[in-house]
């Protein structure tokens, strides 16, 4: 489990990562991942994530929404605003497609690349970018009834979201980000029986996220680390207040 593991100095600390998504500069929320449910909570990522470190959090994580979709980096200048205010780790995920790109970011200082419509259309290249940068890359498993959905969403893989992580599972990648896209900016609870499935079916670590709506959901999410998850990403309700950081990791930490 890597980095995870080791973040506090002890072992199986499971950690609360906040989530930044970029559309035009700014930071939103989506629901359901519709860019045109888009919510700007601050014109000023940068900021957000410095309030993000003060609070407590280890690990930043950043989805920039319009490379998603168009399949190359769109929020730049944002991410190494981002990159020059914070000093933990950060983990970006949007319109990663090819090496150029992947080195581009790890050389900025992202700590973790995440691929996700690559990871599910071209298994061989991926499959080398996970023998070259090893530790660095974890793959994004968006999922929407158990089936891998890509191109910011908007597209169906027709494959299974375990079929996708037996792909990579033996390659050692950094995590596995399982996100159950009905629940993501619902407020309606994660979907932490499909989360235990998956987290079963893979021996690398896995990160929860969608649908994370208030203290008692994250009390739940956290009896999954005896399943194999490390990590839970929270959004909508960070910037809504329902849940609050701060709390939330120390409730990550006893």
């Amino acid at each position: 489990m890597g980095a995870f593991l080791l973040l506090y100095g002890k072992i199986a600390v499971m950690i609360i990562i906040p989530a930044i998504d970029l559309k035009q500069g700014k930071c939103v929320r989506l629901r359901q991942g519709n860019m045109d449910l888009s919510t700007v909570f601050n014109q000023d990522p940068a900021a957000q994530a410095l309030m993000w470190e003060d609070c407590g959090a280890s690990r930043i994580h950043l989805v920039d929404l319009e490379g998603s979709v168009g399949g190359s980096p769109a929020n730049l200048e944002s991410i190494r605003a981002i990159l020059k205010k914070v000093r933990i780790p950060v983990q970006l995920g949007g319109g990663i497609r090819d090496e150029e790109t992947m080195r581009m970011y790890l050389d900025s200082g992202i700590d973790t690349v995440i691929l996700g419509t690559i990871a599910a259309a071209d298994p061989d290249r991926v499959s080398g970018y996970l023998k070259s940068f090893p530790g660095k890359i974890a793959i994004g498993v968006d999922a929407r009834g158990g089936i891998v959905a890509v191109q910011g969403w908007t597209e169906s893989s027709l494959l299974k979201a375990t079929d996708l992580a037996a792909r990579y599972d033996s390659l050692s990648p950094a995590s596995f980000i399982y996100t159950d896209i009905d629940r993501d900016g619902m407020m309606r609870g994660p979907n932490l029986e499909a989360t235990r499935e998956f987290a079963a079916s893979v021996s690398a670590p896995v990160i929860l996220s969608g649908g994370i709506s208030c203290m008692a959901d994250v009390e739940a999410a956290l009896a999954l680390e005896k399943d194999g998850v490390v990590g839970i990403i929270i959004g909508r309700a960070l910037y809504e207040g329902t849940v609050d950081l701060r709390t939330a990791i120390e409730l990550a930490e006893q």
